[in-house]
């Protein structure tokens, strides 16, 4: 995070606070660092690509706080400084979930995940959308109005995004590539209404205190999608990537999902989509499940082990 932009940030919003130090975060894709003050709580001050990208997260963001329960830190500022777009939001203290998650105890593990299946139904339950795809805030409205979707055939979406996810994996996948595709074919209207993606649901993006979730993380570039789609995701993000039988995981964390909605009926070809979209990151690396994560061979196999199994499903 360049300092020069911290500094800037601060005068800006917060002209009588002295800063005390300023702490790089190496999670995640986006440059973000802790800003700490003398007599004052500390803050998160977060660069993005866009100002756009910056409001739109914020306006879910506001949301999500107004129509759930789930812990999302608020964003307090957003704005450009020398064209570079930022957001400053709260500091929630708390121990990176994807460190601990592994090691807790099997009822911890099991806790957790009913509180990540319940995050997921809420969220399902207070967002709805006349489409799939990229969300955005509508044009000439006040920034807190609801966010749209910009594409409007949930079918024919999926078909796309799971194509654009299948073709991005690495070449050790090729054996399996036309089995892929081949199960896009699968894909039918099925009338669920789209609903919020959060595509990024996962300890990785979430703080623990006493075996409980204290802060979930990390919702740039919201979407619009099936909900069988999200839940399918949120699964293999939750309960696979870090246990050999991921067994009492799934049935916690639907648990949770059934304590607010109906869980949707999940097809292979939802669980073939998730998989191959989890595989890759957003730089074209393969991702490392686990903790201590995998190295990149165990990785991928890994991720070809439950593709094989979603297809054969």
């Amino acid at each position: 995070m360049n300092r020069s932009l911290v500094t800037a940030v601060v005068e800006r919003h917060y002209p009588q606070r002295t800063v005390a130090g300023v702490d790089p975060v190496g999670a995640g894709t986006r440059p973000t660092a802790v800003v700490r003050f003398d007599g004052h709580p500390p803050l998160v001050v977060q660069r993005s690509e866009t100002i756009d990208a910056v409001r739109t997260e914020a306006a879910l963001v506001g949301a999500v706080r107004d129509r759930t329960a789930v812990p999302v830190p608020p964003v307090l500022a957003t704005g450009t400084v020398d064209e570079q777009a930022y957001a400053v939001s709260e500091y929630r203290s708390g121990t990176e979930l994807h460190t601990t998650f592994a090691d807790s105890p099997p009822a911890v593990r099991r806790d957790i995940a009913r509180q990540f299946g319940r995050y997921l139904g809420e969220l399902h339950a207070a967002f709805t959308f006349d489409g799939c795809g990229d969300l955005t805030r509508p044009a000439g409205r006040p920034s807190g109005e609801a966010l749209i979707a910009t594409g409007t055939d949930d079918h024919r979406w999926l078909v796309e995004y799971g194509r654009r996810a299948i073709e991005r994996l690495p070449t050790e996948f090729d054996p399996l590539r036309e089995r892929l595709r081949g199960r896009l074919r699968d894909v039918t209207a099925d009338g669920a209404t789209p609903r919020l993606f959060p595509w990024d649901l996962r300890p990785g993006n979430a703080l623990v205190t006493d075996g409980t979730v204290s802060a979930v993380l990390d919702w740039e570039q919201p979407m619009a999608a099936p909900p069988a789609l999200a839940l399918a995701k949120a699964e293999y993000l939750v309960a696979d990537w870090y246990v050999d039988d991921p067994t009492p995981l799934r049935a916690a964390f639907r648990d949770g999902y059934e304590g607010v909605r109906p869980v949707p009926t999940v097809d292979p070809v939802h669980r073939v989509v998730a998989i191959a979209d989890s595989t890759v990151d957003s730089r074209g690396g393969v991702t490392n499940p686990g903790y201590p994560e995998y190295g990149r061979s165990e990785s991928v196999a890994f991720h070809q082990t439950a593709l094989r199994s979603a297809l054969d499903g």
